[in-house]
């Protein structure tokens, strides 16, 4: 799956983790003030992450901003349940 080849980057897992964990999509210059990578890199992670269908993004005049696709994280959710369906279906 798309998403865990996304996620295989410990970078790209932690911008995933920040996205995700907002209540409200997050603008990109926010997610390079966390990082210590360069913005064109901190742009690279998000377009991957992106592509793989794990975020979404929408535009305010010229500022980006992401936030967790829900379709991404069902898929990621269901891949887990089907690797390990008792112990997650009992967590969940």
């Amino acid at each position: 799956m798309a998403g865990f080849r996304a996620l295989g980057d410990p970078t790209r897992l932690e911008i995933f983790r920040l996205i995700a964990a907002q209540e409200a999509p997050v603008c990109a210059c926010d997610v390079v003030d966390r990082f210590e990578v360069s913005q064109p890199t901190i742009s690279h992670h998000l377009k991957v992450l992106r592509e793989a269908g794990l975020i979404t993004v929408s535009r305010r005049g010229v500022w980006a901003y992401y936030a967790a696709d829900p379709r991404g994280l069902a898929l990621l959710r269901e891949a887990l349940i089907d690797l390990a369906p008792t112990r997650l279906a009992a967590a969940g």
